[in-house]
């Protein structure tokens, strides 16, 4: 099928992002959100992203014009169901995304493709509850979107071909590269990335390391551009702490134990970046180490 219209289910860091790269490629993209003021700050931010793109020549100012006029934003879910393909990026909790679905299925067209985001949870298990599991997948995006290459392309077990056909030349419109991969817990990128990122925390909680001697091992000592504790705040801790749950839970195997003190920073509510502590304070003009 020829996808033209897409529905994008919620407007936080990651769904500002997929609208931007879809309206920037030419699709009609309509967002919602259960907030109006989130739906708002997301074409705000758009829009200066954009900006960014224009200001760096990375596209012109008529390209820019042309995203904003195909992004429309709606606060009511039921408005996305005539969209070609809806890709559900709401909060990291299947709870979450199995009542976003269940809401959706009355007022989706026969044709309407759904996916997820999800970095971690199955998509067979999300599948299996709608009235379309073979029009279903898993369509992750890296953050920040607008500037990573990859799409992780997740098969349920359910997912016919024409669907995964349909989903992969969405993604190279978009001029980015698909990889392809089969629904276990965390798929690829997250099921390497978040044990690293665990084991450095349990680096940090055994007293092996301090926040900055982890951070500089890793980025002079393994060429990272980014140490893993910095970058467990960038992706938002409790993200962390729910993808090595699902691996953890799925996998049945104690090598994916989430390191406690994950958990602690997370109960006190320092998940990084989005609440100004984490790993690192980034409350002041430098971030600071908070161990």
């Amino acid at each position: 099928m020829d996808i033209q219209s897409i529905g994008i289910v919620g407007a936080g860091q990651m769904g500002n992002g997929i609208a931007h790269v879809m309206a920037l490629a030419g699709y009609d993209v309509l967002m919602t959100d259960i907030s109006q003021d989130a739906l708002d700050a997301a074409v705000a931010l758009i829009s200066r992203n954009l900006d960014r793109q224009v200001s760096r020549e990375k596209i012109s100012q008529s390209d820019k014009d042309a995203a904003m006029a195909r992004i429309k934003t709606t606060p009511t879910l039921a408005d996305l169901g005539p969209c070609d393909l809806i890709v559900e990026a709401a909060t990291e909790r299947e709870t979450i995304k199995q009542k976003i679905f269940d809401d959706l299925l009355p007022h989706l067209a026969p044709h309407t493709i759904l996916t997820s985001n999800t970095s971690s949870i199955s998509i067979t298990r999300l599948a299996s509850r709608t009235d379309r599991p073979e029009r279903f997948m898993g369509f992750h995006f890296m953050n920040p979107v607008p500037v990573m290459q990859l799409v992780e392309l997740i098969r349920g077990i359910a997912t016919d071909g024409p669907t995964y056909d349909a989903c992969l030349k969405v993604v190279e419109k978009l001029g980015k590269t698909a990889a392809s991969a089969e629904d276990f817990p965390a798929f690829i990128v997250n099921r390497i990335l978040m044990p690293m990122i665990n084991e450095a925390v349990y680096t940090l909680y055994e007293g092996v390391g301090s926040v900055k001697s982890i951070d500089e091992s890793m980025k002079l000592g393994a060429n990272h551009p980014m140490g893993p504790l910095e970058l467990a705040d960038f992706i938002g801790l409790d993200t962390c702490l729910a993808i090595m749950n699902v691996l953890h839970d799925g996998l049945a195997d104690t090598k994916y134990r989430p390191c406690p003190l994950l958990t602690k920073y997370v109960e006190a509510g320092w998940l990084g970046r989005k609440t100004q502590r984490g790993f690192y304070d980034y409350r002041g003009e430098v971030p600071v180490p908070t161990r």
